[in-house]
Order: C-alpha cells, then sequence, then structure tokens
C-alpha cells in the first residue's frame, strides 16, 4: 500500500436520514431529527474509528443533503476526495420509523438519485489500486445497472491489483427479487476474498440448514472467509474450510440499524491488522453489540476505547 492512500476504500450509496425521535406512528411525528445513512460509508467512519485510514467514493445531489454527506464523512476523518456531485439528481433520503419498542421500518426515497447514478466511470481506480481493502455492498449493486456495474469494476480493479475485496450481501426486498439478488451476487461473492451475510442472505446462493453449512457453501464459491451473522446468537465464519463459532456479547438494544456494519468494519479492522480470525471476530461481535445499544446508523460505531469498555464487567466506569 502506498504512503498516504487509504487502507479501506469503500464505494457506495449514502443517504440522507429523517428519524422518528419517538416511539410509534410516523404520521404522529412533530419534528423529525436529520442525520446520515449509508452501509457503505458506516463501513468506513467504523473502520476509521478504530484507528484506521478509511475513503468513501459515491455520488451525492447538489443539495444541502449531499452536502450534509460530505461534511459528515470529513468530519469523522473519512477521505471524501473522490466523491462525485451530481448537478442534476437529488440526494437519496432513508425515514426511519420507530413503530413499536420492538420494531423499526425504515422507508427509502431513492428513485432517480444521485446514488443511482454511480457508473464505472465514478470508480476511483488508483485510490482502490493503493488499498489495503475493497468493502463493497449489495445495496449498491441493487440500485441500477449502472451502479451495479460500478460495483464489479471496483472489485475486477481491486483483484487485479491484488487487493482483497470485501462483500457484505445486505440483501434489501425492496430494491429486488431474491431471485434477481442471488443472479447479480453469485459473480461478485466469486471475486470476493472475504463475504458477510445473515442466514437468509446466505441462502439466496447456497443450501444449507444451519449457519456452519451456510457458511462453508459461501467459502466454497471462492471466498477465503464467509462470515454468517446470527444477531443475538452471533456468527459462524468459514476461513479456508475451518469453521469458527463465536458467541454474541449480550446487550440490550435500543436500535438494531448499524449492527451489521459495526461488525464489518471492526472485523476489517483487524484483519488489516493481521490479526487471527478468533480475534477479527471476537472484535466484530463486540463492535455490533455496542452499535446496538446506541440509537443511529453510524453514531454509536465503536472506538477501540469504547470496545474496552463493553469488554469490562462493570456498570459504572470510575
Amino acid at each position: 500500500m502506498n504512503e498516504g492512500s487509504a487502507q479501506l476504500v469503500t464505494l457506495g450509496e449514502s443517504l440522507a436520514r429523517l428519524d422518528n425521535p419517538v416511539v410509534g406512528p410516523l404520521r404522529h411525528a412533530r419534528s423529525l431529527d436529520l442525520g446520515v445513512a449509508g452501509a457503505e460509508s458506516n463501513v468506513a467512519i467504523g473502520f476509521r474509528r478504530l484507528g484506521g485510514s478509511a475513503a468513501w467514493a459515491g455520488r451525492i445531489g447538489d443539495d444541502e443533503f449531499g452536502r450534509l454527506i460530505h461534511m459528515t464523512l470529513a468530519g469523522q476523518g473519512v477521505d471524501v476526495s473522490r466523491v462525485v456531485v451530481d448537478p442534476v439528481a437529488p440526494t437519496a433520503l432513508l425515514v426511519k420509523e420507530r413503530r413499536s419498542a420492538q420494531l423499526t421500518r425504515v422507508h427509502y426515497y431513492r428513485s432517480g438519485s444521485a446514488g443511482s447514478r454511480l457508473s464505472p466511470a465514478d470508480v476511483p481506480e488508483d485510490l482502490i489500486r493503493a488499498a489495503g481493502v475493497l468493502h463493497v455492498t449489495g445495496i449498491t449493486a441493487a440500485l441500477s445497472d449502472t451502479a451495479r456495474d460500478a460495483v464489479y469494476a471496483a472489485a475486477q480493479t481491486a483483484r487485479e491489483a491484488g487487493v482483497p475485496v470485501s462483500l457484505d450481501l445486505n440483501f434489501r426486498r425492496a430494491l429486488w427479487s431474491p431471485s434477481e439478488a442471488g443472479k447479480h451476487l453469485r459473480p461478485l461473492v466469486e471475486l470476493a476474498d472475504v463475504v458477510f451475510a445473515t442466514e437468509a442472505e446466505a441462502r439466496l446462493l447456497v443450501g444449507g440448514t444451519d449457519a456452519a453449512r451456510l457458511a462453508a457453501g459461501l467459502n466454497a464459491l471462492g471466498p477465503r472467509e464467509a462470515i454468517v451473522k446470527r444477531g443475538p446468537l452471533g456468527a459462524v465464519a468459514c476461513c479456508d474450510g475451518d469453521l469458527h463459532d463465536e458467541p454474541a456479547y449480550p446487550i440490550m438494544a435500543v436500535d438494531p440499524v448499524g449492527a451489521g456494519d459495526a461488525f464489518a468494519a471492526a472485523y476489517l479492522a483487524e484483519r488489516v491488522r493481521g490479526r487471527q480470525i478468533t480475534e477479527r471476530l471476537s472484535t466484530a461481535a463486540c463492535a455490533g453489540a455496542y452499535a446496538v445499544a446506541v440509537s443511529g446508523d453510524w453514531e454509536g460505531l465503536p472506538s477501540r476505547e469504547d470496545l474496552a469498555v463493553m469488554r469490562t464487567a462493570e456498570d459504572v466506569v470510575r
């Protein structure tokens, strides 16, 4: 990796986020909190908070939401020098509704958005070739044909340069059907070195009745490391054919959104540092637990100091 380059490069969609600050139907809200969301940019922030250097590339609108995204990521220390400002299309919008204490609904307004207009011309090839790892997701691949082409181009650029490719399947039913997702994600999985998936997402591509078989099935498609996330049940990884079972940290969840991004960011941060698979999984599980204890998509992404606090048995740290 060249001096001054980012250890992690992510490519994808970021959105403005509106949050209902109270539990209940959105129609009863009298105010909404404004913030930023996006799987790939979340991972960039999480990686940065754990001490690594990160860059995010994507398209934003020439509007206040786009400027908010740019300002937020830059403020978190993420390199946004390759972000493209679309002069025509608006920044996408996400609205998060806490419908009940147990259920969060997420509504998207992204048709014709700047992020959906991402194309191979927006891929920062030089940045990717100099990176420690490239991270992409199935969300951006589902936005449009050109966005999917951009994700493929980024992964192929990394592969040709010997840069590891990380892929989170991140299936979103609102964007495409299970059959479409399976068809288009398989070539990406075959290009990847690391794959993250839930059990349901893994079944889009491979058969299996349990997490271990699913992880082994993904591993057999080509990635050296396949991690199946199981929420409160922990995670199972298959690394070069060897299975590893990581228990979850017990935690009272406040907001489940962003847990998977925290997990991926921590896993990749430890991978870039040369840590073994067991330490990568342990740190990732701790980060995922910490993230769900805080409201927001990226706000609860932990620092290393936060992880140390999570691993103490004390209720109050003085």
